[in-house]
């Protein structure tokens, strides 16, 4: 196995000292998101010693890190609601298996198709319910079971911290906003030489020793004596469950979800460094052997990550080591101080996740869509973003990836696109002729590819009679990376009729 282990020195020193900040990261993150997806906190601490140790030495991307995602836990809870949480060990055996299936199919391209708004939407979505749903575990209560249920009892909550009988609610509720204050204002006004000190970590680290000092009586996390106490392994109805087929349907809609959070985060990933891409088809089979090996183990889901992994890169990563040594350093942990993890109070965790989840709601990406696209792709967004919180997670996607096809209907009869590539002297030139849809991006993103450096690049579209923002949007970060990487791109014909890519 080819972990792209550096000689030792400052690169291996690099890596060490990232996968330190990112063990730091995930440690609160892998236990809060365990809670919101209703499940007890160690399971989220297996999915990230997973997601370090195995999946971080097979993975395609070199600088993401997988664990538990914000974005599954509501997929998750409303499984262990429904279903049962014996459940949730065969969805994630076969979902794994349809992860490993599509990365040996080379099916990883087409996850990138998948409108950014729909993406967004969906973690928008994601994000105002685990706010609402957290927002009564910072009162030490168990969540409501629908996101709009949720968000109606959130007054009632507050106006039930009346003087007298609601002692331990109202201590809750103050470690609570304890964590989230020492945690935005830690972002805030953290000094340079601590920059890489997460937010999530001081505002547990305060909260846990705000109770432990003053003797509060809250709820705590409750973790195993061992290691292996966690692990639950299937038992012997597991193969009469593969055949159910709400489990089926179930599985499919955790493949498709985590495969496209997974391949976006990272592209998003690829372009915070210079290093290699992202081999596309090499992180789905990763990231499904992880989840296989998460439903063997009654574990969660996990996807790549977008905070841990920036984490990671800002922290001065070079190689997958740094992602491998942050989950040994989970294991150790848990392994080794269980007593520390049972002093944290689960309003601590709930604080977390509520800033956690309001980052995930970001009206810039609509004012963003809006400004270079048009009103289409941000009612895209809107749709997929209401019907989650009104109705589920896959209705919600679902929504979005029909609204996504509206924008295809002007053009269905003209969706051929001629991509020409020309070569003269040290100019390599590529001309786009038709219409470039979402349903072209995996030819296109593998054209684009296949362009040596570092020539001079001319990319041509003065022939495009159309091009939608999911194209749009790969085109122009293809064009920044590539000048960013200090290649000459011209970019001849982008007018009024494509003012996104013409942004480029």
């Amino acid at each position: 196995m080819n972990l792209s282990l550096p000689l030792p020195g400052k690169t291996l020193s690099r890596d060490f000292t990232a996968s330190i900040v990112v063990f730091l990261v995930a440690m609160p993150l892998c236990m809060g998101i365990a809670i919101a997806s209703g499940v007890a906190p160690e399971k989220g601490l297996i999915t990230g010693i997973i997601g370090g140790i195995v999946v971080g030495a097979l993975a395609g991307s070199p600088l993401q890190v997988s664990g538990p995602a914000a974005g599954l836990a509501v997929i998750v809870f409303e499984i262990v609601r429904d279903q049962g949480l014996s459940a949730l060990g065969p969805i994630l055996i076969l979902a794994g298996l349809i992860q490993v299936a599509a990365g040996v199919f080379k099916l990883g391209g087409w996850f990138r198709a998948i409108s950014p708004a729909v993406v967004h939407g969906m973690l928008a979505g994601i994000g105002l319910l685990i706010v609402v749903g957290q927002f009564h575990v910072l009162f030490d209560a168990k969540p409501l079971p629908g996101g709009i249920d949720n968000l109606l009892a959130m007054p009632g909550r507050l106006l039930g911290l009346a003087p007298g009988g609601q002692g331990a609610a109202v201590a809750a509720f103050a470690i609570g906003i304890l964590t989230i204050a020492a945690m935005l204002g830690w972002e805030k006004l953290r000094p340079q030489s601590l920059r890489l000190v997460p937010g999530a970590l001081v505002g547990v680290v305060v909260a846990t020793l705000a109770a432990w000092g003053l003797n509060l009586d809250v709820i705590r996390v409750d973790v195993p004596e061992t290691i292996t106490g966690a692990v639950a392994l299937p038992d012997a109805g597991i193969l009469a469950q593969f055949a159910q087929p709400a489990i089926i349907l179930t599985a499919i809609a955790i493949a498709f979800i985590a495969s496209a959070e997974t391949l976006l985060s990272a592209a998003a990933v690829d372009r915070m460094h210079n290093g290699a891409r992202t081999n596309y088809n090499k992180e789905l089979r990763a990231q499904g052997l992880g989840n296989l090996l998460c439903g063997v183990a009654g574990a969660l889901p996990m996807t790549g990550v977008i905070v841990r992994s920036s984490a990671n890169v800002q922290a001065g990563a070079v190689t997958r080591l740094s992602a491998v040594l942050h989950g040994v350093w989970i294991l150790g942990f848990v392994a080794l101080l269980p007593w520390l993890l049972r002093e944290i109070p689960m309003a601590a965790l709930a604080g977390v996740l509520v800033v956690t989840g309001a980052k995930l709601v970001s009206v810039v990406h609509v004012r963003h869509l809006l400004h270079r696209y048009g009103p289409l792709p941000a009612l895209i967004w809107a749709g997929t973003f209401i019907m989650i919180v009104a109705t589920d997670l896959l209705t919600g996607v679902l929504v979005g990836l029909a609204l996504s096809l509206v924008e295809l209907l002007p053009h269905a009869t003209k969706l051929r696109l001629g991509i020409d590539e020309r070569r003269e002297d040290d100019m390599h030139e590529i001309v786009l002729d038709g219409t470039a849809t979402f349903i072209m991006l995996p030819r296109l993103t593998a054209a684009l590819e296949r362009v040596p450096g570092p020539h001079r690049l001319r990319l041509d579209v003065e022939r495009l009679r159309h091009i939608d923002h999911v194209c749009a949007e790969m085109l122009g970060e293809w064009i920044q990376r590539r000048r960013e990487a200090g290649h000459i791109v011209e970019l001849k014909g982008a007018g009024s009729r494509l003012k996104g890519l013409a942004a480029a």
